[in-house]
C-alpha cells in the first residue's frame, strides 16, 4: 500500500467525515490528514488500531526477553516447564 495515495486535506475530512470513516472501516488502510499542505495526523479504523497495539505489545515483550538474554538472565527449559507445571498444580488445588 502506498500512503501517498491515502492523503487528504483536513477540509476534505470535515466535509466528508462519514464517507472517510466508512472507507477506513472497509479498507483498513490509514489516512494521512494534511493541514496547509503538511501531514498533521493519521486516521485509522479501530480494528487496525487494536491490531497495531497488540503487535507493539508483542514486540515489547520480545525486546524485554532479548534484554534478559543479553543480561544472562536465562533459565533452562526443563526448569521453566517444571515451574509452570507446579504453578498449574498449585492453581488447581486452590
Amino acid at each position: 500500500m502506498r500512503y501517498s495515495e491515502q492523503v487528504k486535506p483536513v477540509s476534505y475530512l470535515k466535509a466528508h467525515a462519514a464517507d472517510v470513516l466508512r472507507g477506513l472501516a472497509e479498507s483498513g488502510a490509514p489516512l494521512v490528514i494534511t493541514q496547509n499542505g503538511e501531514a498533521r495526523g493519521v486516521l485509522q479504523d479501530v480494528a487496525s488500531y487494536e491490531a497495531t497495539q497488540k503487535k507493539l505489545a508483542l514486540l515489547k515483550l520480545l525486546a524485554l526477553g532479548n534484554r534478559d538474554i543479553d543480561a544472562g538472565k536465562l533459565t533452562p527449559a526443563r526448569e521453566a516447564i517444571a515451574r509452570l507445571r507446579a504453578g498449574k498444580a498449585n492453581a488447581a488445588e486452590a
